[in-house]
């Protein structure tokens, strides 16, 4: 059962890991750095960094790129939600394992991503980790608080 319950968790997952990479270049393409290889954000489909995306040959007008960018959005929503049921149902001791595996994999890209930046990109880079450890301690401590308000009510 518990090895289902983490396939499944895992196979919700894939898709959103996988809609977030960015494709890989054609042979012989232009380096992505060469002029006019950056692209105004009215050009790119559904999700943040992707590109265009798979819908790019469809001609999609403002409104319908809004409108499956938020559908997109609403669904990799819905797959948290499913996999965090899912999470809660399993016993204490594998859902740390799992968060510490997942952590551990997030403070390993993350130290990846800074080799690859210049010095003043780094420091701008360490800057928004700082940023986000602290949203994600206030988010951590509102739900400390949260679940301790729900307990002193039941």
């Amino acid at each position: 059962m518990r090895k289902t319950l983490i396939a499944l968790m895992f196979a919700t997952a894939l898709p959103t890991i996988a809609m977030a990479a960015p494709p890989a270049p054609p042979a012989g393409a232009p380096d992505a750095d060469a002029p006019g290889m950056h692209m105004q954000r009215g050009d790119r489909g559904p999700g943040m960094h992707r590109g265009p995306g798979p819908l790019k040959e469809l001609d999609l007008t403002r409104e319908q790129r809004q409108q499956i960018d938020r559908l997109m959005r609403e669904q990799m929503h819905e797959r948290r939600e499913i996999t965090q049921n899912y999470l809660e149902k399993m016993p204490a001791a594998d859902q740390k394992a799992m968060r510490d595996e997942i952590e551990a994999k997030r403070s390993k890209t993350d130290s990846e991503v800074r080799a690859l930046l210049k010095p003043d990109q780094q420091k701008q880079f360490d800057e928004i980790k700082k940023k986000e450890d602290e949203r994600r301690a206030e988010w951590a401590e509102f739900k400390a608080w949260k679940a301790a308000k729900t307990a002193k009510a039941q």
